[in-house]
């Protein structure tokens, strides 16, 4: 390894754990709400639409944490750029937040929570995917430019569906958006990283 190489790698190591915590906070959270439900079915009761977005969040911070291994070849490290990736990843610890509170409400259920949080939600989740267009310019213009015009189609997507989730309480609708969301959200992973170079 050239001498380059090893001091990128020890920069990014430094960004990595705080990567890993914010990451591992997120995971430790849906985890634990699923463990939840599990232990108390009748007075938590599992809001399927709710369930598949829990999931869909669990996906997207593994997700995260090995797309942010391209951040390993990022040639200048800037407190700006470490700002920007550590605010994504608070944001995606935020998401999980708004899905599964520490305390759920005398009275809710996750149905009712799920339909009164969906503007936080989706419009966090949005942003979220605008914020990576951004993230995947760091990592290289080549690189952004590698991902295709599905990547663009891709987000811009998921930002024009969240924008009707928030307009709606349709169920359909969210049910649709759940499942054709996931679902595309796992093939676009096994299609785009297999492997971490």
């Amino acid at each position: 390894m050239s001498p380059l190489t090893v001091e990128l790698a020890s920069h990014y190591v430094h960004v990595r754990v705080l990567l890993g915590m914010v990451v591992g906070l997120g995971l430790t959270h849906l985890i634990r709400n699923f463990a939840r439900i599990i232990d108390r079915p009748v007075r938590l009761k599992a809001y399927w639409i709710h369930l598949l977005w829990a999931i869909s969040m669990f996906i997207y911070l593994l997700h995260f944490w090995w797309w942010e291994f391209r951040l390993s070849h990022t040639v200048e490290w800037t407190f700006e750029i470490y700002l920007f990736v550590t605010v994504y990843a608070l944001l995606l610890y935020l998401l999980c937040t708004i899905l599964f509170p520490d305390v759920l409400e005398e009275g809710k259920d996750y149905r009712s929570l799920f339909y009164d949080r969906r503007a936080w939600f989706f419009g966090l989740l949005a942003l979220a995917y605008m914020v990576d267009f951004v993230d995947t310019l760091i990592k290289g213009e080549a690189y952004f430019r590698a991902t295709g015009s599905e990547y663009i189609v891709r987000n811009l997507g998921y930002v024009a569906m969240c924008g009707v989730a928030i307009a709606t309480r349709n169920p359909v609708f969210h049910g649709f958006f759940a499942c054709v969301g996931l679902a595309y959200q796992v093939s676009w992973i096994i299609r785009q990283f297999q492997t971490l170079n």
